[in-house]
């Protein structure tokens, strides 16, 4: 099977995805801003404008983009390892941020449990619950 590429970002972009929370009839309408990269608050198109950031590209880069210190970080732990899962295995970086985390939560908080939106974590905390009182 051979693939084809686009003519671009903007027009991959129009063609095949669907953007959460849009009216895709309005957004397929517009002249696209395509951005290629970012700097601390600021967002730069693929023309070199700058736009500050002001939703932290929806509260991801709550320390702004490009920060070197965090840079440094995930390149150091790609080094070692991407991701791995918790499903019967541990992970050194998890443990530690978990340890971490109880430290500075108030007392009574004794385990963390990871999540990447609220419905899983909602569902998580009816699942500790019942697995707590069974």
């Amino acid at each position: 099977m051979m693939f084809t590429k686009s003519s671009g970002p903007a027009e991959q972009d129009r063609r095949y995805l669907w953007h959460p929370f849009t009216p895709m009839a309005q957004w397929n309408s517009q002249e696209q801003l395509v951005i290629e990269r970012a700097e601390g608050v600021y967002l730069i198109d693929d023309q070199g404008r700058r736009y500050l950031d002001g939703v932290s590209s929806l509260w991801c880069n709550v320390h702004g983009h490009r920060v070197e210190k965090i840079d440094e970080a995930i390149k150091e732990q790609l080094q070692k390892v991407a991701h791995t899962t918790l499903l019967g295995l541990v992970s050194g970086p998890a443990a530690e941020l978990a340890e971490r985390l109880v430290e500075v939560t108030p007392g009574g908080l004794s385990k963390v449990f990871f999540s990447d939106d609220g419905s899983t974590a909602v569902e998580v905390a009816i699942k500790i619950a019942f697995q707590y009182w069974s």
